[in-house]
């Protein structure tokens, strides 16, 4: 049958019509459900940032079991709700947000399930360590300041105490320290305690308000203080240190592996994927570290064939630890150097970037406290407005902290490393405070590593014993792949892991054991570094290929920077979306 055209005409007409009429209302419905999901998105993913955060100042936060139940209930409910949000109905940015909060809360929910709060410290870092950390945060510039301080250093004996029932649960259930890398820790609780209080790391928050306080608000702050110190402090951590040297450390387990913790597999598998925010198995990390070291040692010979030493790689790498040339003979001078550098990739920056800090960075030593266990040298981040980032670097045994490395390492810490992307995280406007803070080790770390790859566009690197120490740092990187995944998932022992970082690197042996006892007890952490560098190096190539001459490297890196620490997977969305948007550009 033959249909009347005008008759088509006029039905067609009235169904644009009523399209047309129908459309503003359908779309307006539409709009308004999508605000609302966005909206109730916002509203619990800040509920869930901010619920457990202490807002009494002057009051340390309960750890004790009811607590941290109640607290994982409520954040797990949290996290069912957000989960259940689809990502699809939600802002771009929003869609961040989501990834961002989830992997915080996803986190705390770890912590509780496989029972981690039970064994609160590393080879570095514990209980005692979180508790100093109060006086180097705190800033006294009023009388109420100074309640606040005093009340919160009354609660440290009953919060350690709490720490330490946690520990001995630990210790009775298998999930403890082993007993290998905590020698040198009692050393570490010992150091914090003071004959002097003035000389006490408590003590530092009222030397630095005297000018700010009244001389009789001083007066009353001093006596206080000293004598808090000399009565509460001291014996806290005392009773803590002797918890330690006379009952956790004598029956801490032999075993190192992660995996044989209770619940050990999917604890690691937890971990690897906490750290590397990749689907990736210890097995094909394993290998992936296998390969990137095999391709590095040939580079490094390369180094050693161009400067024409005749020797072996083991005798290269000794003549490097052992030669004076590398080495300098005061703290002072090593900061200097390191200064030095710093302030020479200061001024390489323009050319590799669009977008720079506010914030400024210092150069200082590793704490006097912690610098015997402690790692070549590390990023703080500033707390306020008036005080700078710093770039720790540790002077102590400074025949274990050779030249060689100071480029990559200060171009790793300081810029176009953690001070660079840390801050500009920071500093980002209209961001959530999870958005802001949040810190995801492979997308963080695995900036740091790219940032000494980028010291060779940056002009660095000419000598080449120090693009020899560019060369071990990579490898140290590379290597934690191996020595991570084999001592917790392929039951290497630690002298293994030892002889494989110390034969493949020209870090100095002490260093070589301090780290392998970092990695031990901290499962996991070890593996984003190497991980999270490839992924950028491999989103950069893409760019490069797909771009060609209209890629620019500054912002390359803006798009990288510009989200601030987010999931590798997150990034690799973001970076594509870029590509296609230049271009779709032309």
């Amino acid at each position: 049958m033959r249909i009347n055209p005008l008759f088509t005409a006029i039905a067609c007409s009235l169904v644009l019509l009523t399209a047309c009429q129908s459309a503003p209302e359908s779309t307006s419905a539409a709009e308004a459900t999508t605000q609302q999901t966005n909206a109730r998105f916002t509203e619990l993913a800040d509920a869930a940032w901010s619920y457990g955060a202490n807002q009494d100042r002057a009051t340390l936060q309960d750890i004790s079991p009811a607590a941290l139940t109640e607290r994982y209930q409520a954040r797990l409910n949290f996290y069912e709700e957000i989960e259940s949000i689809s990502p699809d109905s939600l802002t771009e940015e929003n869609r961040i947000n989501r990834d961002m909060i989830l992997y915080a809360l996803r986190n705390m929910l770890s912590d509780y399930e496989f029972n981690m709060y039970l064994r609160p410290l590393t080879n570095e870092t514990g209980p005692h360590n979180r508790m100093a950390g109060i006086a180097n945060s705190m800033r006294i510039n009023r009388a109420e300041d100074v309640n606040t301080y005093l009340q919160l250093l009354q609660q440290i004996p009953d919060w350690l105490a709490q720490q330490t029932e946690h520990m001995r649960q630990g210790l009775a259930i298998g999930m403890a320290q082993p007993k290998v890398v905590l020698a040198n820790f009692p050393a570490g609780i010992k150091a914090y305690v003071t004959t002097d209080p003035t000389e006490s790391v408590f003590y530092r928050p009222a030397r630095d308000a005297q000018n700010r306080l009244s001389d009789e608000v001083f007066a009353n702050l001093d006596l206080e203080l000293q004598t808090l110190i000399a009565t509460v402090v001291n014996p806290a951590f005392m009773d803590f240190h002797d918890f330690l040297v006379n009952e956790y450390i004598p029956n801490a387990p032999d075993d190192i592996a992660a995996t044989n913790l209770p619940n050990g597999e999917a604890f690691y598998a937890n971990r690897v994927k906490h750290y590397t925010t990749l689907d990736i198995s210890a097995e094909e990390i394993h290998n992936i570290g296998l390969a990137e070291v095999a391709r590095i040692r040939a580079e490094m010979q390369d180094v050693i064939d161009e400067v024409g030493f005749e020797g072996t790689f083991a005798e290269f790498i000794h003549f490097l630890r052992t030669d004076p040339q590398f080495y300098v003979d005061t703290p002072e001078e090593l900061l200097k150097e390191a200064a030095y550098i710093a302030k020479r990739a200061d001024g390489a920056l323009p050319k590799l970037f669009n977008h720079l800090p506010r914030t400024p960075y210092a150069v200082v030593p590793v704490p006097a406290e912690i610098a015997p266990n402690y790692t070549q040298g590390r990023y703080a981040r500033s707390n306020r407005d008036d005080e700078p980032g710093e770039y720790w670097v540790n002077t102590y045994a400074l025949d274990t902290r050779p030249l060689y490395e100071l480029e990559a390492l200060t171009l790793h810490e300081g810029v176009p490393g953690h001070h660079l992307q840390i801050s500009l995280a920071a500093e980002m406007e209209d961001m959530p405070g999870y958005r802001r803070s949040t810190y995801i080790s492979a997308f963080g770390e695995g900036w740091g590593l790219y940032a000494e790859y980028l010291g060779i566009e940056a002009g660095f690197y000419q000598d080449p014993y120090s693009n020899f120490g560019r060369l071990t740092y990579e490898m140290w990187r590379a290597a934690r792949l191996v020595v991570d995944t084999g001592m917790h998932a392929f039951g290497w022992s630690r002298e293994r892991a030892v002889d494989f970082l110390g034969s493949n690197t020209a870090l100095s042996l002490h260093n070589v054991n301090t780290e392998i006892d970092r990695y031990i007890s901290w499962p996991g952490q070890a593996l984003s570094y190497k991980l999270g560098d490839l992924t950028i190096k491999r989103l950069r190539a893409e760019a490069e290929a797909a771009l060609g001459e209209n890629f620019d490297v500054r912002e390359f890196h803006y798009q990288v920077l510009r989200n601030g620490s987010i999931p590798l997977a997150t990034l690799e969305n973001q970076i594509h979306q870029w590509i296609a948007a230049e271009l779709a550009e032309g």
